[in-house]
Parts: C-alpha cells; structure tokens; sequence
C-alpha cells in the first residue's frame, strides 16, 4: 500500500491498475471472447480473482480523488466488456445493474460505513471515543 503525502491514493491506484492488467491479459485465455464459461462463473471469476486485487484497503480511501477513482472504475468497465463480450453501446449502469455488481464509488462507501460501524462498535471503542 502506497501513501502519498496529500492521501490522494495515487501511486498505490496506479499500482492497482497495472497489476489488474497483467492480471486480466493471463486469464483471457479463460475469460476472453470465445470463452465458454457462464455468466455465473463469469461473475465469480471476477469477484474471487480480479476484485480483491483493487478492493485491498478500500476502506481507507476517503480521501480518494474522483480522477483517481475513476482510473479503477474504468479498468471494471474494460474487465467486465471484455469477460461478458458487452458492446460499448450499453450503458455501464445498466450492465453493473443486470450483473448485480457494485461500482467502485459505491463499494467505496458501503465498506468504509461498514469498517466505522465495526470500530465504533468495538469493545475498546468506548474509551478511545471519550
């Protein structure tokens, strides 16, 4: 994980960017076009292989520029045109929605409430607030 001195999470985003890349290049054998996996197994290729690689200390990112969100949402639109062989004349939105799958803002959002929730509610929590 790479800090930057006004946590703009650049550096550590850009990392992100270039390892999903390799990443996804060595499974186009598997998840390319003329791949004969599911939509199901498709989805759960992503969500086991390619969406931890990004989501790792996403709960952190608040101070996270929108550019700089936007370079990981833009390898999601890439990934999953490329595993689903979606043309680019549908709407991202759309597709997220019929694959039930989270944009990066959103994942943003729901994991850091979740990760305030769980410190406020621990049991040293209490003393540390006071």
């Amino acid at each position: 994980m790479h800090l930057d001195r006004r946590l703009t999470w650049q550096k550590h985003i850009w990392s992100k960017r270039k390892a999903l890349d390799t990443k996804l290049r060595s499974m186009y054998w598997l998840i390319g076009k003329k791949s004969q996996l599911t939509n199901e197994s498709n989805i759960a290729v992503y969500k086991t292989i390619l969406k931890p690689v990004w989501a790792y200390g996403i709960e952190l990112w608040g101070t996270a520029s929108n550019s700089n969100i936007e370079i990981l949402e833009r390898f999601q639109t890439k990934a999953i045109r490329s595993m689903f062989n979606i043309p680019k004349c549908i709407h991202y939105k759309y597709i997220l929605h019929y694959l039930r799958l989270n944009t990066v803002k959103q994942e943003i959002a729901a994991r850091s409430l979740k990760y305030q929730q769980k410190l406020t509610s621990h049991v040293n929590a209490g003393w540390l607030l006071n």
